[in-house]
């Protein structure tokens, strides 16, 4: 029998679950041999286990004997502001907790490498994972796999079979839009992300629910890949149309790219041409003209997962976090039309 198809044919902890009509937390517990478990319920997951033959793998039989005190973090993106200032706020809240980190880049999105990621967690008995999944290709591909340990995920879409934690970026680029709406503009142009980023797609939504609450036309998005090189070849292409008075860039890396691109191009900003970026990464505050843009708390997304992450391990009650506000920072890139 092929490896895949031995996979098909075992049941997981979810399985168990379903069968004993609890939850896969309360397995866990069992697994654990938590004090909290009723009795009765203890001998449903028991007897869901043998009638299932269920066999823990290397996560579970971590939570049968002991807790390695370590959290796996999944990261499918490398160097990139958001998910770098997460994997910073998640390894301190780790830290304050007495658990370490163990970090994993995927060199690839593709089932097989996230399906070998998550295996080399599994087989270095971390507690729990946290997944920074900004693509959608990956959300799809855990929703398909049997994760038989506790998982939350970043930046995510809602619906995984973990628990999803993310900042509201509709609203923040809404903000944004509405922002230069405000000050006179009504022909904006948005320099969106990549497709399959969840992130990219949010952004826009926002962008696309700003002009249409102000009744006011829309152009195609310019689809970018987050650096400020594209932001550049933009701007200087951009600059040989004057059909539009503002940008919303969705980060601030293309815009500021953007920004540079205009001025090689001619263009002032913002006398000739307002923009508005997205993240607010340090720099944003010192370029010139500064740039305008939208804040989120990265670090504290990470501290969230964090805590919800430990208190499925612990088999307590986690903590319910909405999406965590956005800010808009007024600056300079964008003025008056």
């Amino acid at each position: 029998m092929s490896s895949a198809a031995e996979r098909a044919r075992q049941p997981s902890i979810r399985d168990v679950a379903r069968l004993a009509g609890v939850s896969h937390q309360t397995v866990s517990r069992v697994l654990n041999d938590h004090p909290s478990i009723r009795p009765e319920t203890k001998a449903k997951v028991l007897d869901a286990i043998s009638v299932l033959d269920y066999r823990p793998n290397l996560a579970a039989r971590a939570l049968v004997t002991s807790k390695s005190n370590v959290l796996g973090i999944l990261s499918a993106t490398i160097g990139e502001f958001g998910p770098t200032s997460s994997i910073a706020g998640i390894e301190d809240a780790a830290r304050e907790e007495g658990y370490a980190v163990s970090t994993l880049n995927l060199p690839a999105t593709t089932p097989e490498a996230i399906g070998n990621a998550v295996r080399q967690l599994a087989r270095e008995q971390v507690d729990g994972i946290v997944v920074l999944a900004p693509q959608v290709r990956v959300f799809h591909v855990l929703r398909g796999m049997s994760v038989d340990m506790p998982f939350v995920t970043l930046q995510t879409a809602s619906g995984s079979d973990g628990v999803s934690l993310s900042a509201d970026q509709v609203a923040g680029a809404r903000a944004a839009t509405e922002h230069l709406i405000s000050l006179g503009h009504s022909d904006i142009l948005h320099l969106a992300g990549p497709q399959d980023w969840i992130e990219a797609e949010s952004r826009m939504r926002g962008y696309l629910d700003g002009l249409r609450e102000a009744d006011l036309p829309t152009f195609p998005p310019i689809r970018g890949d987050w650096t400020a090189d594209f932001g550049y070849f933009a701007g200087k292409e951009l600059s040989r149309r004057r059909d539009f008075t503002a940008v919303f860039a969705a980060n601030d890396l293309m815009a500021i790219g953007l920004m540079h691109g205009f001025r090689d191009a001619g263009l002032r900003v913002p006398h000739d041409v307002s923009v508005i970026g997205f993240d607010d990464i340090p720099v944003a505050a010192h370029v010139a003209p500064t740039l305008s843009t939208v804040h989120q708390d990265f670090p504290e997304l990470g501290r969230r997962a964090v805590r919800i992450l430990l208190a499925q391990i612990r088999g307590e009650e986690a903590p319910a976090f909405g999406p965590l506000q956005t800010v808009l920072r007024a600056r300079e890139s964008a003025a008056a039309r």
